[in-house]
């Protein structure tokens, strides 16, 4: 069996035994640096990383190839890119690109296609001086966002 493939299928167990904790991405140099970056939907500790690592680490063979391996969690600056990931941060406020337009709001559904953005804008009133505030909502299928990150406020 291929490395890459021993490592798909350690990953896949180390999933099944913590079911909150899922891939986000994963490779491998041609040097054999195994790089696994990981999410959880209640979050990630250094424990989850160093379970995920070890399932794969004590499970392969240095003898047969060697390797290195770096297990870590998703950056709350890292852009979102699983579905899960939208799913755990609902309720949270999101700075959403398109291809043409740029959204800031928060997050209030997540369904199989796209995902549901909701704000609060001051504009002219209809009628006479002023402004007033209107809520706003844009709904966004997967396919249109280019990139989505957490907004981080303190």
């Amino acid at each position: 069996m291929e490395l890459k493939e021993q490592v798909e299928k350690l990953l896949a167990e180390a999933f099944e035994e913590n079911k909150s904790l899922f891939l986000i991405d994963f490779t491998i140099t041609p040097d054999n640096q195994i790089k696994v970056i990981i999410d959880g939907d209640k979050g990630v500790s250094v424990n989850d990383c160093i379970a995920v690592s070890r399932k794969v680490e004590h499970n392969l063979d240095r003898e047969e190839e060697d390797f290195s391996l770096e297990v870590t969690s998703a950056g709350v600056t890292e852009p979102l890119q699983k579905m899960r990931q939208y799913k755990k941060n609902v309720g949270r406020k999101l700075q959403v690109k398109t291809e043409s337009e740029k959204f800031e709001g928060n997050l209030t559904d997540v369904s199989d296609s796209g995902i549901v953005l909701q704000w609060k804008a001051r504009e002219p009133k209809p009628k006479g001086k002023g402004k007033v505030t209107v809520s706003k909502e844009a709904v966004l299928e997967y396919s249109a966002i280019v990139e989505a990150k957490v907004m981080i406020t303190f």
